[in-house]
């Protein structure tokens, strides 16, 4: 027999998968890339979330079950406090499976493991039914699909079996009116078969709807037939027999999408459209596509050699905020991400103060994003500060998918938490430090920067040089009500009004003078030994988290060494075990920055270690808290790392690097792809 040789070529699809492979080998051999869920306990479980920056799916102990799927960008009034909620949309992710006739369940199953891998952002549950299967499910939100999820199966016969794959769609008590759908679309080369579902919200304020498809290896015309079961209102399902012989393995996958009006104005179509065209992208295609989407985003990393715990806190962090939010959407983040209905989904100043500087820092380009969210709702922000008898904008404490104050009426951070529009202007200011792009400036940055020095210098009091008073507000420490001249209110008034003059000049615009005359004279209090005082009347009582302390960091008003750690000193102390994960974290950078590596790596711990919960770790507000996943509080930890130990700061100059030091247990610490140039920054 004579061998001849082939010559390979490769297509532009295989060269991608296996560039993208060889970077996934490259990486996923590091333990600290995956986050295994450890004695998976239903009584005492909080999911891990896939997210794409549209749609989140939480993860269930139950085997192939998701939790939650939550949709970003869709709010209606129901539940907490009388205000809109983002929208618990269709489970189209759920699935059953019957062997030989019995379903599985959480009581007869055993070695059951859930293991997110980071890097490709996709979960895997792996498990054995009795004696006769085991079963192995990968679930993702898929990155290039912005409604669409995968997931793909594989079932592995022990012995001699029959299995029932089952694909099911499940309503959430808070959808209505709800429809169910199935159809078969048979061309010659494929038989395409949508599951759909279509409901109205709790008010009728939109329609929502989602469709889900199997996917087979099979060849066209050998696929397994497909039974179709409407069991109730909220709940149908589409399945296929298998005969297996033991030792067969037996892959399909299960691809489905959502949609809302708040999105398009046809989501029944627009959800079955985008299912069939996944479902003709097959699995190899969506895979290798959602690889490469996260590989880009890995491109932006932090690595930390001689502290893997640390390492993989991080990295979760980072997961977590890239999944929340993405490129090109409006669309901002609110404190528990799209990890559930935690905060009713509303965006606050967690997003600007807190997540926003370290995807600024890594992804100017989804920070981005964020910033036009603001700008697309100040309108409603000028409507608000009318309502109040201002000038400008006053952006809400809660903003929802309007831009208006979707506080509830009890809470009185509402109207008074101001400071939030001095973190809007602020946040403005650093994407143009950042970027240079006075294009941005001149549409987006200044029109809204000029709106916010007019809220500022509506809102003051004049008594006076030196006494232009900003009173009756609430300030971060929210524990203080209506209080005078609280010092991080002050602070960020000053510090944005001197923004705005700043975009002025750089556009070739004389600023307003009254800007200036407000900044000069807007107070920052003292205690008679110099330590900033946090407002008018505080006392020394304790408070719920980092108030004072920001002037230092990140704002810029106390700047001088002796009066940044006379500040640490008193407030330090007075900070309550309750308080939120992301106001040690103010510590850990201020203390990393001051040259304190081994005290600012304790506030560091202690930003995120309490506020881990099973299996997963992933992070509750407060320690003990049972609220996951806190956005706010990863960001906090992640500017920790990177503009504390990391050093990096960003001024007029762009993004810079101070000089610090690291921990003794960190050996190395680099942050890869930072600003526009992808830059690479290192401490060793």
């Amino acid at each position: 027999m004579i061998y001849m040789k082939r010559k390979l070529t490769l297509t532009p699809l295989l060269v991608a998968c296996l560039s993208c492979w060889c970077t996934v080998q490259a990486q996923s051999n590091k333990a600290d890339w995956q986050i295994v869920g450890q004695d998976i306990n239903p009584a005492n479980y909080y999911g891990i979330t896939l997210a794409n920056g549209m749609i989140g799916l939480v993860s269930s102990p139950e085997p192939m079950k998701v939790k939650d799927v939550v949709l970003n960008g869709a709010f209606d009034t129901y539940g907490r406090g009388r205000v809109s909620n983002i929208l618990k949309v269709f489970n189209f992710a759920n699935m059953n499976l019957e062997v030989d006739g019995q379903r599985i369940g959480p009581k007869n199953i055993g070695n059951y493991r859930q293991t997110l891998d980071m890097q490709q952002a996709a979960l895997t549950t792996t498990f054995d039914y009795t004696d006769k299967v085991s079963v192995r499910q990968t679930m993702m939100a898929l990155r290039h699909l912005p409604f669409t999820q995968l997931s793909m199966v594989e079932i592995t016969a022990k012995k001699d079996c029959e299995i029932v794959p089952m694909s099911v769609i499940e309503t959430p008590e808070v959808l209505r009116d709800v429809k169910n759908f199935y159809s078969e679309i048979d061309r010659s080369h494929v038989t395409i078969r949508l599951l759909t579902s279509v409901a109205k919200s709790p008010t009728g304020k939109h329609t929502v709807a989602a469709s889900n498809s199997f996917i087979f290896e099979e060849p066209h015309g050998q696929e397994p037939d497909v039974i179709h079961e409407d069991w109730d209102y909220n709940m149908h399902l589409a399945k296929f027999k298998k005969r297996l012989k033991a030792g067969e393995t037996y892959r399909f996958s299960v691809v489905g999408s959502v949609s809302s009006t708040a999105h398009t104005a046809d989501p029944q179509n627009e959800a079955e459209r985008l299912t069939i065209f996944a479902a003709l992208e097959r699995t190899e295609r969506l895979l290798m596509r959602h690889n490469a989407e996260w590989a880009k985003l890995w491109k932006s990393d932090i690595v930390i050699e001689g502290d893997p715990d640390a390492q993989k806190a991080v990295r979760s962090a980072l997961y977590h905020l890239y999944s929340f939010v993405r490129e090109g959407t409006g669309y901002s983040l609110s404190p528990m991400g799209l990890s559930g209905l935690g905060y009713n989904g509303h965006v606050f100043w967690d997003t600007e103060l807190w997540m926003y500087p370290p995807i600024l820092t890594l992804k100017p380009e989804i920070a981005r994003s964020m910033l036009e969210y603001r700008f697309e709702r100040m309108k409603m922000a000028k409507q608000n500060a009318f309502s109040h008898g201002y000038a400008g904008v006053m952006f809400p404490w809660e903003s929802d998918a309007d831009g208006q104050e979707a506080t509830p009426v009890w809470a009185l951070t509402g109207p008074f938490q101001q400071h939030i529009t001095g973190c809007v202007g602020w946040s403005f200011w650093k994407y143009y430090q950042v970027t240079k792009d006075k294009d941005w400036l001149q549409t987006r940055g200044y029109p809204l920067l000029k709106e916010v020095a007019d809220f500022w210098t509506s809102r003051v009091e004049r008594e006076g040089a030196g006494n232009y008073h900003i009173n009756n507000v609430i300030g971060a420490n929210e524990w203080q009500e209506n209080i005078d001249d609280n010092a991080f209110t002050n602070g960020m008034a000053k510090t944005s009004l001197q923004y705005a003059i700043q975009a002025a000049q750089e556009l070739g615009i004389t600023p307003n003078p009254d800007w200036k005359l407000v900044a000069d004279n807007i107070p920052i209090l003292k205690f008679p030994d110099g330590v900033t005082k946090e407002n008018r009347t505080y006392d020394g009582v304790q408070i719920k988290q980092a108030d004072a302390n920001l002037l230092a960091y990140p704002l810029t008003i106390v700047n001088q060494e002796a009066a940044i750690k006379k500040d640490l000193a008193y407030y330090e102390p007075r900070y309550s075990p309750e308080g939120p994960a992301m106001g040690w974290s103010v510590l850990a950078t201020l203390h990393a920055r001051l040259g304190e590596p081994e005290k600012a790596y304790q506030w560091f711990e202690k930003s995120y270690k309490p506020n881990e919960v099973p299996p997963f770790g992933v992070l509750a507000e407060t320690a003990g808290g049972t609220n996951p996943y806190f956005a706010t509080g990863a960001g906090g930890m992640l500017q920790a790392v990177l503009n504390g130990f990391g050093g990096i700061e960003i001024n007029d100059n762009g993004i810079t690097q101070l000089k610090t030091k690291l921990p003794g247990k960190w050996k190395s610490l680099t942050i890869k792809g930072v600003g526009p140039q992808m830059k690479t920054f290192e401490v060793k």
